[in-house]
């Protein structure tokens, strides 16, 4: 079991910030290496500023599935809106904090 890391309000990896039914995903931060449910989350945690996956890097699982605990590599997460092996729906809304997370050039 991959531990999650943060606020977490279920085995899902839902967090005291998103909690819907499709927010499901942890993410594997470039900079500490620990995955956390999203943004704030490590933020609160942390005392290191977020570093972005830069493009070169996207080959890297850095995404979970808090499902069934399946890592995709980041290409794999911005390809798909579920996850390939259990077929869960991920939060579409989560693209609009893709900056935050991976490199946009």
């Amino acid at each position: 079991m991959i531990t999650v890391y943060g606020p977490t309000v279920d085995q899902e990896t839902r967090c005291v910030h998103y909690h819907s039914e499709k927010d499901i995903i942890a993410i594997r931060f470039k900079c500490c290496d620990k995955y956390y449910p999203c943004y704030e989350c490590h933020d609160a945690c942390e005392d290191h500023p977020r570093a972005v996956w830069p493009k070169a890097e996207w080959h890297e699982k850095a995404i979970l599935c808090g499902a069934c605990q399946t890592e995709l590599t980041i290409n794999e997460y911005q390809s798909v809106t579920h996850c390939p092996t259990c077929k869960s729906a991920f939060n579409e809304g989560c693209k609009t904090h893709y900056h935050l997370y991976f490199a946009t050039r």
